[in-house]
């Protein structure tokens, strides 16, 4: 085999579509591009859920319900074959999971999952722990420190000055 031999596999190189090249070509006419209106002219883009005007789907949709997302706990997991890489006796909590690597991102706390072996002896001071890790850690001699999950964000100030303007009319004398 020799370097004028060689060629691209059979299907691999297409010709280039060349619109508005006449009727025969295939292409001709509207180009691809369909009859006239405003997507038949260049430069023209409609929005994502545009329906010419017409209330869209999304909007006449109702919006009802309680979404908990907000309020929800979100836990950075971390599996115990993970936590054999401290050494034997050491206190293993959020920021020495985070130095290590093994917890990343944001969270409102760590919680350790019984996937694999512990080899080691470690006082974990941890959010929430699954009851397979806890017996597992506790087997090697181990012990678990549960802390309390980060405070919630504070309300909202619209709410906390409803909450006193309550409050003060509450207090108030009644005047008759």
């Amino acid at each position: 085999m020799r370097l004028h031999d060689l060629k691209p596999r059979p299907g691999s190189k297409h010709r280039r579509k060349r619109l508005g090249q006449g009727e025969s070509s295939g292409h001709g006419k509207t180009a691809g591009r369909g009859g006239k209106g405003q997507t038949a002219r260049s430069g023209s883009s409609i929005r994502i859920g545009f329906e010419g005007g017409q209330m869209p789907l999304i909007r006449r949709i109702p919006k009802r319900g309680f979404n908990n997302a907000e309020f929800t706990t979100r836990y950075v997991a971390v599996n115990l074959d993970d936590l054999n890489v401290f050494e034997d006796g050491a206190r293993v909590d959020e920021t020495a999971l985070r130095a290590v690597g093994l917890a990343n991102g944001p969270s409102d706390g760590i919680k350790i999952l019984g996937s694999g072996e512990l080899t080691k002896k470690l006082t974990l001071v941890v959010s929430a722990i699954s009851a397979s890790a806890k017996t597992k850690v506790e087997a090697k001699g181990g012990s678990v420190e549960i802390i309390a999950k980060k405070p919630a964000a504070p309300a909202k100030p619209r709410a906390a000055a409803r909450a006193a303007k309550a409050a003060a009319k509450a207090a108030a004398p009644v005047a008759k």
